[in-house]
């Protein structure tokens, strides 16, 4: 079997981020190698803190699939959950993560938090990291770069 990413749709929902001023994260939920859904940040649009894109991806695709879990489906995310998205990822039971760009300053998954790691969390993604992660950098430090 080939694997198959979806890592450059969630850099277009990431860039599109940018555009609106959201830190540019985007992530896609997948199942059976289709886009279910795809979001990118939206925490000041919406006024939520919450509003992360993995939040709204799984959100959306639970909306989508009639369902609280998704234990069937892949999420691909342009940076390292923080603990808010990782307890979602672990509720939703998600099947694998893939994500971009590592954050050892506010990630939740191999930095950080680690919340897969706590024996209260019941659920753990299989964890591929690093895909397409220069680009995720690249993004980001382009973003962050123009408001300094």
């Amino acid at each position: 079997m080939t694997f198959l990413s979806f890592m450059s749709q969630a850099m277009a929902e990431a860039r599109a981020a940018a555009q609106r001023g959201e830190v540019p994260i985007g992530a896609v939920v997948v199942r059976a190698g289709e886009v279910i859904a795809a979001a990118g940040n939206r925490t000041r649009e919406l006024c939520d803190p919450t509003a992360h894109a993995e939040v709204l991806a799984i959100r959306a695709a639970c909306q989508i699939l009639q369902s609280e879990r998704l234990p069937e489906c892949d999420l691909y995310v342009t940076l390292e959950p923080c603990p808010i998205c990782a307890g979602t990822i672990a509720a939703a039971r998600i099947k694998r993560l893939y994500f971009g760009a590592a954050d050892p300053k506010s990630g939740g998954t191999l930095h950080g938090a680690r919340v897969f790691s706590h024996p209260q969390c019941h659920h753990v993604p299989e964890i591929y990291d690093g895909i397409d992660a220069e680009g995720s950098e690249a993004l980001l430090r382009a973003f962050f770069a123009a408001r300094r």
